[in-house]
């Protein structure tokens, strides 16, 4: 058990940089970047205040529309999104990212706009040996639940392995949630997904994923415990 706790505390631990969130409210379009969100885009946390505008600026000539088109059906209709597109970032490097998001209730419960998440996919396979390499040996061989649902997020989201685990260390360090219990609460919610052939629409998985926090029967736990 010890030793568990030693690992949960190991993974939970530092601030992953490949993933980061973004908030986004209809009422005055005001966004709100994550400091991983602003490194992506090339910016010092707390040089820039992102507005459409700049996010649209960043886009790839050739998923401008996509995007486009996807803020427009968001900020019309107000409901969730997914996607896969590239950015270019101030130094002209570009990043291959996902983004998904979900709606943003204030305290009374009224939407109020949306929020979720970036990832970097990026192959940048040095990194990824570097950072994720001991820690997957381990869980390979103790956290039977973490590779399951890392296995869901791959499919999901068409990502490697190391990202989506990424993703999921993420997750639990935002929602202060032990990584083993988000997971066993994210395998549960899968699981329970009535459907035949096809797969649900991939934007009730984005909201299982994003509200797993809320649903975890955490017996006092929490991250780092």
């Amino acid at each position: 058990m010890a030793g568990g706790d030693s690992l949960e505390r190991a993974l939970a631990g530092g601030a992953p940089q490949r993933v980061g969130w973004f908030r986004f409210y209809f009422d005055d379009e005001h966004w709100e970047w994550s400091e991983q969100v602003q490194i992506l885009h090339g910016y010092e946390p707390g040089t820039v205040t992102p507005t459409t505008a700049l996010v649209l600026s960043h886009k790839h000539p050739d998923d401008y529309q996509q995007v486009a088109a996807t803020l427009d059906e968001m900020r019309r209709t107000h409901r969730t999104f997914s996607t896969r597109h590239r950015i270019i970032d101030t130094a002209g490097e570009v990043h291959d990212v996902v983004v998904v998001g979900d709606q943003l209730n204030d305290e009374s419960g009224r939407l109020v706009g949306t929020h979720g998440f970036y990832v970097d996919v990026t192959p940048n396979e040095a990194m990824d040996k570097a950072m994720m390499s001991a820690a997957l040996a381990e869980i390979n061989e103790n956290r039977a639940v973490i590779e399951q649902v890392k296995g869901m997020l791959m499919l999901i989201y068409r990502v490697n392995a190391d990202t989506a685990f990424e993703l999921l260390r993420w997750r639990s360090q935002e929602t202060n949630v032990k990584l083993r219990l988000l997971a066993e609460r994210l395998l549960s919610d899968y699981g329970e997904l009535l459907y035949e052939e096809e797969l649900p629409p991939r934007a009730t998985f984005d909201h299982l994923l994003l509200t797993a926090h809320q649903r975890v029967d955490r017996g006092g736990d929490t991250v780092g415990l």
